[in-house]
């Protein structure tokens, strides 16, 4: 990629330790897998902060792991003002996400704000649903939702950037 400062992506969900984390990891593994990760900065947060510091949900770490995927390092963090200037891109999982980043977005703030699955070509899906209370098939549905929008959105990066066509 041409741009000398890196590309900088945080995933957002609510508590940050199911949806996010296993974007960032899924996300961490795509460009990776497409040898531009030392152009990309990746994290994850989530809109409220009563998990701060707590490892991934370990279905998570487990369906992510089947997958190949390593995201038992990750640690959840609140989503912070000063998040909106230093990503470039903020992303949602879901609709309730989206208002709550929109609503709490400083003016001044340089980051765009969008959901996930708006890179998916997913019809009928807009929102990655929450798979807390959920099985372990949730899980796994989940995931699928969230690759697809992240290979989405690492495509649309890079045509934005002028990397592929």
């Amino acid at each position: 990629m041409s741009q000398k400062k890196p590309l900088s992506v945080l995933f957002v969900c609510t508590g940050n330790i199911c949806r996010s984390p296993t974007a960032e990891g899924i996300f961490r593994a795509l460009v990776r897998k497409t040898g531009v990760e030392e152009r990309f900065l990746i994290d994850s947060a989530g809109t409220g902060g009563w998990h701060h510091g707590e490892a991934p949900d370990p279905r998570s770490i487990k369906t992510a792991t089947k997958r190949g995927v390593d995201i038992s390092s990750l640690r959840a963090r609140a989503l912070r003002n000063e998040d909106y200037n230093c990503f470039n891109y903020l992303i949602a999982m879901d609709r309730t996400h989206l208002a709550h980043m929109q609503r709490n977005r400083p003016p001044s703030a340089s980051g765009h704000v969008s959901l996930l699955l708006s890179y998916a070509g997913a019809e009928g899906h807009q929102d990655v649903p929450d798979p807390y209370y959920g099985s372990s098939e949730d899980f796994e549905r989940v995931y699928d939702l969230i690759e697809a929008g992240a290979c989405g959105l690492l495509d649309f990066i890079m045509i934005e950037q002028g990397e592929r066509e």
